[in-house]
């Protein structure tokens, strides 16, 4: 069994070397591992994990658990957070939701998270494609939970609703940063517009669960991300993630400052006195990260 250090995606050494020790995290490879990558390998699908360098990969695919990127691995946006190329992407893979269906019910997932880069391109952005994922991932698993992470569909509440009309369980849609610094990190993408998202599909679906994330240490203030946390319960939120923000490459904006996991303990009591109800905040939170948990903890305080 070998070893190795989780961090993101074409950290130089010196570089992961002044990352705090919070932010350092020794896992073990194991044969389940490397079993999940050459099946995700063999059916020609991309994950998240792997396209954004998520520091938490090794330990998703050995339990095993993987988010699922759909509509290929090229975004339409230009993002300066994310690691996920951009450019011109390909026409939609038409037999892809039916490979993620065979591929999910051979690991015999319990909860699976599907995302997809945006697509802009495309006449509905994707959200037919979003549906028929989702749809063949509950014919192959009917007992399964299902959670979307979906882009803004540039607001078409038209591609919105094939989503939320879905069997889904949990619809996720990421606020990212706070308003002022979407200039500078999220240019193509709009914060009322993400608000609206969220606030529509509560609409169309009332029981559906919602959820978003933020990345902190981009240079927001605690006044700004309370702000950001009342937007989001206002908007009907049930449930959100807030991780640290860690430069994925050279070209990405970079870390403004290394948050103290204490003060990730302030923000999640801030958030839930600003009315949103589950909250997970922790360095190494990310949107789709222990999803199945949150997911339970939600189900369980429900039923009480």
């Amino acid at each position: 069994m070998k070893f190795m250090e989780a961090g993101t995606r074409k950290l130089h050494d010196r570089r992961a070397e002044r990352l705090p020790e919070w932010l350092k995290k020794r896992v073990q490879i194991s044969d389940e591992l490397i079993r999940v990558k050459n099946l995700i390998k063999h059916e020609h699908l991309n994950t998240v994990c792997q396209a954004a360098g998520c520091p938490n990969i090794v330990e998703c695919f050995q339990k095993p658990t993987a988010t699922f990127m759909i509509l290929g691995n090229v975004c339409t946006r230009h993002c300066r957070f994310c690691g996920v190329m951009s450019g011109k992407p390909d026409s939609p893979d038409a037999d892809e939701p039916t490979r993620i269906g065979r591929v999910v019910r051979k690991l015999n997932l319990k909860h699976i998270v599907i995302t997809s880069v945006t697509r802009d391109d495309l006449q509905d952005g994707g959200a037919s494609h979003f549906a028929e994922t989702i749809n063949a991932i509950h014919a192959s698993l009917p007992n399964a939970t299902i959670e979307a992470l979906i882009p803004d569909f540039n607001g078409d509440v038209s591609a919105l609703r094939k989503v939320v009309k879905t069997p889904l369980h949990v619809l996720n849609h990421n606020i990212e940063t706070v308003p002022r610094l979407y200039q500078s990190v999220r240019p193509e993408a709009n914060y009322l517009q993400s608000l609206e998202v969220l606030r529509t599909a509560k609409t169309i679906r009332p029981g559906l669960i919602t959820k978003s994330g933020l990345m902190v240490g981009l240079g927001e203030t605690v006044d700004e991300l309370k702000t950001v946390f009342e937007d989001l319960a206002q908007s009907g939120v049930d449930a959100l993630t807030i991780g640290q923000y860690m430069a994925p490459d050279e070209n990405s904006i970079p870390v403004n400052q290394y948050i103290h996991p204490d003060q990730f303990k302030q923000y999640e009591n801030i958030a839930h006195t600003s009315g949103i109800r589950w909250v997970k905040a922790d360095p190494l939170v990310r949107s789709s990260y222990n999803a199945e948990e949150l997911l339970n903890e939600i189900k369980g305080d429900v039923c009480e």
